[in-house]
């Protein structure tokens, strides 16, 4: 047993021992059905504080033949597998997590030569029997120890994408492409190898040399999709377990859509809001957000546009196949914002091939961004959205208008105001501040069609539900006729209270108009 050649089950134990822990064990008999297979090589790509690291430890834990792990697993899903004690701490485990080789402040260069020798190290400690030399290659090594023993290795490395986050030296990055290219491809001595990363494998300069690999991303999950990020009943579950309010969860922290139309919630804010936790933005805490600031700035193409569209609360579609995995060169828009979709920043939906912003935690990453990269036209509009609020509260129709056509000249520049579409992208960000209040709803079906914008208060929150519709060319009048028509309010059937009804409208000269109702629902 050592650190890195068959390792112990201490970073499993660790996770069984927390105080909240969501078994995803049942990802093994995936990766059980890939073993010597064709799709043996494995690369998931996952934000920051997704799961991935555990994941590898439960790999570890369960592959290793350095730790016996029956009993960490008799309570687990795998356990009802009927090849769990098949596979069960049968085989040579090589585990890798790059950073670890690294030490802050020295050269980058340094870290592949120590982590090839520490390894050699360790292998020579395990197989003394076998290798009479170490100065082979790695490779050579690994083969020789099949050749006389015919066992193979699983190789599980985190953070495979360690050295292209860090260094922008192209010969660094070369050596190491082929270094992962010798080891993995056609390599009779590999059962499996199963690489994490924030980033995916394949499309680098020489993205030719890792073709054998299969990505498993934000992009396209696959079949290990449910198996990081909470899913909707994991996160019900724990909303059970721990008397938290599941809607005010699922605004804060749900919003990733991944294909079945299965909802991925963030595990670290997740975690960190259950037990006792405050409702705010702890995943994006964990770090600097200058990779959202990087790509916000370029504005390549009309990026800032489609940035305040997505601020706004609309979808932006977006081709993800041209993404090269340069994270700081982007040639153009739809790069820039497939590079924010595997950071975790936006959302993507295979479905419509439409990008967007998850949820309120990253909302607010946003509007952090955007204050500090100093778009000044929409820091103006941000500060005028809690005075629109209280003006909208209070009935003030002509406040309103006047609050909703500031933000409107402060975005002009930015957004193409001509329809219905670009007035709810003003609207919504005009009523940015809201989301302290309530959960946005656009499009939201209800009654006879669906209403423009709702705004639905949270459940500990004393403010009234607002409909909105919006109109162009026409009276504020004739808006809230529609609301009233098509039966909005009366869908709500959970809630009793004030209701204020809003139409918003606005003519050729971008004047702006307001007529505000209130009922009472009971």
């Amino acid at each position: 047993m050592g650190i890195y050649v068959n390792p112990n089950n201490d970073g499993f134990k660790q996770s069984l021992n927390s105080k909240i822990y969501v078994d995803k064990s049942g990802m093994i008999e995936i990766t059980n059905n890939l073993l010597d297979t064709e799709q043996k090589c494995m690369c998931i790509s996952r934000p920051r504080r997704f799961g991935k690291s555990m994941g590898i430890n439960l790999l570890v834990a369960y592959y290793s033949k350095g730790c016996d792990s029956k009993e960490l697993f008799s309570n687990l899903k795998i356990a009802q597998n009927l090849d769990f004690e098949k596979h069960l701490n049968k085989y040579n485990v090589i585990w890798l997590n790059l950073p670890k080789f690294y030490e802050p402040g020295s050269s980058i260069d340094t870290l592949l030569p120590t982590m090839i020798s520490e390894l050699k190290e360790e292998l020579k400690e395990e197989f003394s029997q076998i290798l009479d030399n170490t100065n082979k290659p790695l490779q050579l090594l690994l083969s020789d120890i099949y050749k006389k023993t015919n066992e193979k290795f699983i190789v599980l490395v985190d953070e495979w994408d360690f050295i292209f986050r860090e260094s922008s030296n192209s010969k660094v990055q070369e050596e190491y492409v082929n270094f992962l290219r010798i080891l993995f491809k056609d390599s009779p001595f590999i059962k499996l190898a199963y690489l994490t990363g924030i980033l995916p494998i394949k499309r680098y300069n020489t993205q030719s040399a890792l073709n054998n690999f299969t990505e498993y991303s934000m992009v396209i999950p696959r079949s290990l999709a449910e198996y990081f990020g909470f899913t909707e009943d994991e996160v019900k579950a724990l909303c059970i377990k721990f008397n938290r309010d599941f809607d005010e969860i699922k605004a804060w922290y749900d919003g990733y859509l991944m294909p079945g139309n299965v909802h991925l919630y963030n595990p670290c804010s997740v975690v960190m809001s259950m037990d006792g936790g405050k409702l705010q933005g702890y995943w994006v805490a964990t770090s600097s957000f200058e990779a959202l600031r990087i790509p916000i700035n370029l504005n390549l193409d009309g990026l800032r546009e489609s940035i305040i569209s997505l601020i706004g609360g609309n979808r932006y579609k977006v081709n993800v196949n041209y993404f090269q995995n340069n994270i700081t060169d982007f040639e153009t828009k739809d790069e820039a914002l497939t590079f924010l979709v595997h950071l975790g920043y936006l959302a993507y939906d295979e479905v419509t091939c439409e990008v967007f912003i998850p949820n309120r935690e990253i909302k607010q990453e946003f509007e952090h961004s955007v204050i500090a990269s100093k778009w000044q036209e929409v820091v103006d509009a941000l500060k005028n959205s809690e005075n629109l609020l209280q003006a909208t509260w209070n009935c003030e129709e002509e406040k309103v208008a006047e609050f909703i056509e500031q933000t409107h000249q402060k975005v002009a520049a930015v957004i193409k105001y001509n329809n219905e579409e670009a007035l709810r992208s003003v609207v919504s960000i005009a009523y940015y501040t809201a989301i302290n209040y309530y959960e946005f709803k656009k499009e939201f079906p209800c009654g006879k069609g669906f209403a423009d914008m709702v705004f639905l208060p949270y459940k500990h929150v004393n403010k009234p539900l607002i409909v909105i519709e919006l109109k162009k060319n026409n009276t504020a009048e004739s808006a809230i006729a529609q609301i009233k028509e098509k039966k909005y309010p009366e869908s709500f059937e959970r809630y009793s209270g004030d209701i204020l009804l809003v139409g918003i409208t606005y003519d050729d000269d971008k004047k702006h108009y307001c007529k505000i109702e209130r009922i009472t629902k009971i």
